[in-house]
């Protein structure tokens, strides 16, 4: 078969049927390329692009021009009617959307710090979200909801407006032009999932895939309860219609639909279906036959359940990225997501991920899963139509049955149903998907980044007399050796890896000074309460230990130039963590009992902050996290090295409370004598600030850039034919 014969079988295949070859094609090319086939990413985020590019000009267009060419009284008897109607089956989907992460499985994870943890949370601004004062401006910056509103009010305007009928014309042929365009886009979507896929399937972590799993079917699960039994369940519990009559003729257009992954096409067939049902069941035929007609195409400008279930994707997003939402957050999602989907999910989506700050790479998994969810959605939307259709006639008619037993029966089933779906998907998860928690084993193996010098490194304190009359300076290079202190268990700046080696950024650093200073190392281990005295015992040069600048230490000893900035925090057990979001929710608790380390300057700080709590100063940071915290509900420290250790213990989260976040400064310290050293140190630390070592370290043993050293993703092109390493 010639060249151009095959090209030519494939484009007079359907779009599904090219579709489906994309996805296989994407999934063996990143299977058999793995990593090698990252830069065909570029050809991803294009698509990602183009399919954005028509989206909010569409959705302002067909909504005005919709609404528009509605009459007077059509449009009150919508509005009235079957607007309520329309809210109860969106209420109805958000509950499901609400209750589908009880079905993920526990995924204990943590993570290193993230500097969103200190970013200002911005304010929910209701007014500025939904109300644009410059139109233009919320078109220029995606502001979806903005945008939807501003398209309904000018399109009701439109309803009462005489002459109107030119100006319709002129919208139905932008939003013709606008809809030739995205047919357009629509045609390269085998080529766009063939580059997404192969990105996915070659990139992805085998863990990470699982996840995706975990949404595939959840999703699936509650669109099949949503469309087989809740919709069409509600339509026999207020009409005299049967369950069976229901599902017989909707059948078909759920088929089509979920095949087509198009609800537009099966409208004709869901406005026949509900002419017929009402046929049966009126005597009021004529007038009411009517109705779908109206309501199905208006109701076509409306999210239906299956769009608003998929604002499941943004809590699954948050699951995938550990990222808490809290209660507030999940009341603003239901709110902006129903607004936002008045339009394409592929412009609400990223605008969602963006206002819930979870990372905007997980939209790709939003497009690669969408191929299935589409499916499952589309069914929804076709029964969904149907439902409002049936009983919006039927409420305008004022034909609605409301019969108290036969409402609390259907209620009783739902509620079974839907515990059923969720606990089973909890059992198939729990017992399909293995999960190892492994981010310990990354912090526990991490190692120094910078050319080491000869060290030896002391567990135990050790004394020794100090050097005659020699100044600190002369001292190091006579004895070619610096003798650094660090406080164990100080992690992230010094503590013992798997390998028992001492190791953390402040290492790292002591490893660069020495090297820079042409000497060996020799490293002792201090105690927290006695660190003064300590370093005079043992004649040690500096303290590198991620020492925390305060008042009462700096009379004690010379401190260095701070080289980076820590933040206040609190780390606490999960499901607490709410309870310290803000200084407001943590005044609202005023029994808590707060652990602090034994620094009176910041305890004084957390007394003025949190004056009803009852604070403990701990003598180790590390005891109260093996030991369930001893009874205290959070331990006050630097989210920078909360993080830290949370990645030991994952069952606890770092909190920093917005929005006043108290900045702490880090220093390393010297004698009081010494301030030759000082000043040669304050230098140095200038100088390792403007060649970015001090940045680097920051990235490595704080963000935990390039921590984790796993093995490149599996690919038949390395792991079978061995043709790269």
């Amino acid at each position: 078969m010639s060249d151009t014969t095959f090209w030519r079988r494939v484009r007079g295949l359907s779009l599904s049927a090219q579709i489906a070859i994309g996805l296989v094609a994407g999934a063996f090319l990143g299977i058999f390329l793995g990593e090698v086939v990252a830069p065909i990413g570029i050809i991803a985020d294009v698509y990602i692009l183009l399919l954005q590019m028509t989206v909010l000009p569409y959705i302002t267009f067909s909504l005005i021009a919709g609404l528009g060419s509605l009459t007077p009284h059509q449009a009150r008897m919508i509005f009235s009617k079957v607007g309520l109607l329309l809210l109860v089956l969106w209420i109805i989907s958000l509950f499901l959307v609400f209750i589908m992460p009880l079905a993920f499985p526990k995924w204990e994870s943590a993570s290193f710090f993230s500097t969103s943890l200190i970013e200002p949370r911005h304010s929910f601004d209701f007014l500025n979200l939904y109300i644009p004062a410059n139109p233009f401006n919320a078109l220029a910056n995606n502001i979806v909801p903005a945008v939807v509103l501003f398209s309904i009010v000018l399109g009701i305007a439109l309803i009462g407006v005489e002459n109107k009928k030119e100006f319709l014309t002129f919208l139905d042929v932008l939003v013709r032009a606008l809809s030739t365009i995205s047919q357009f886009i629509v045609r390269l979507t085998p080529i766009g999932l063939f580059a997404i896929v192969a990105n996915l399937a070659g990139t992805l972590k085998l863990e990470e895939m699982e996840r995706v799993q975990v949404y595939l079917l959840a999703f699936s699960a509650m669109s099949a309860l949503l469309a087989l039994w809740i919709l069409p369940g509600l339509v026999t519990a207020l009409t005299p219609v049967s369950y069976r009559e229901v599902l017989k003729l909707t059948g078909d257009a759920l088929i089509t639909a979920f095949m087509t992954g198009n609800l537009f096409v099966v409208l004709p067939i869901l406005i026949e279906a509900s002419k017929t049902i009402l046929g049966r069941y009126s005597s009021k035929e004529k007038e009411l036959l009517s109705l779908p007609d109206v309501i199905v195409p208006a109701s076509f400008n409306f999210p239906h359940s299956g769009k608003v279930l998929s604002v499941s994707f943004i809590l699954f997003a948050a699951w995938f990225a550990n990222i808490s939402l809290s209660v507030a957050d999940h009341a603003k999602l239901g709110i902006v997501g129903v607004l936002s989907y008045f339009g394409s999910l592929n412009a609400a989506v990223p605008y969602l991920l963006d206002l819930f700050r979870i990372p905007i790479d997980t939209f790709q998994l939003f497009l690669a899963t969408g191929l299935v969810n589409s499916r499952f959605g589309s069914a929804v939307a076709a029964m969904h139509t149907f439902a409002l259709a049936v009983l919006g006639s039927c409420a305008m008619s004022g034909l609605l049955i409301i019969k108290p037993k036969k409402i609390l029966h259907y209620g009783l089933i739902t509620v079974a149903l839907t515990a059923v779906t969720i606990g089973g998907l909890r059992f198939y998860f729990g017992h399909a998907i293995e999960h190892k928690y492994t981010k310990a084993d990354v912090i526990k193996g991490m190692e120094l980044t910078r050319k080491q010098v000869p060290a030896v490194v002391h567990r135990s304190f050790m004394a020794r007399s100090e050097s005659g009359e020699l100044s600190p300076m002369n001292r190091i290079q006579a004895h070619g050796n610096l003798r650094v202190g660090y406080l164990p268990d100080s992690l992230p700046y010094a503590y013992f890896n798997s390998r028992g080696n001492l190791v953390g950024l402040d290492i790292d650093m002591a490893h660069q000074l020495a090297g820079d200073m042409g000497v060996s190392l020799e490293f002792v281990p201090l105690d927290r309460n006695k660190i003064s005295e300590q370093m005079n015992e043992c004649d040690c040069d500096v303290l590198m230990s991620g020492y925390v600048i305060t008042t009462e230490r700096a009379r004690e000893m010379l401190l260095s130039n701070s080289y980076l900035d820590e933040h206040l925090a609190f780390v606490t057990l999960d499901y607490r963590r709410g309870d310290f979001l803000s200084r407001d929710s943590i005044l609202a608790h005023p029994a808590l009992r707060i652990g602090a380390p034994n620094v009176p300057y910041y305890i004084a700080k957390l007394r003025e902050y949190a004056p009803n709590a009852r604070l403990v100063t701990l003598t180790a940071v590390s005891n109260p996290f093996e030991n369930s915290l001893n009874g205290l509900d959070a331990i006050a420290i630097t989210a920078e090295r909360g993080s830290a250790w949370s990645l030991l213990y994952p069952q606890y989260s770092v909190v920093v409370p917005q929005p006043d976040v108290l900045t702490i400064p880090v220093a390393y310290a010297v004698r009081q004598k010494d301030g030759e050293l000082l000043s040669f140190l304050n230098t140095w630390l200038e100088l390792k600030k403007k060649d970015d070592t001090i940045s680097q370290l920051y990235d490595y043993w704080i963000l935990g850039k390039n921590a984790e050293r796993s093995r490149p993703r599996w690919s038949v092109l390395r792991d079978v034919l061995h043709w790269v390493k």
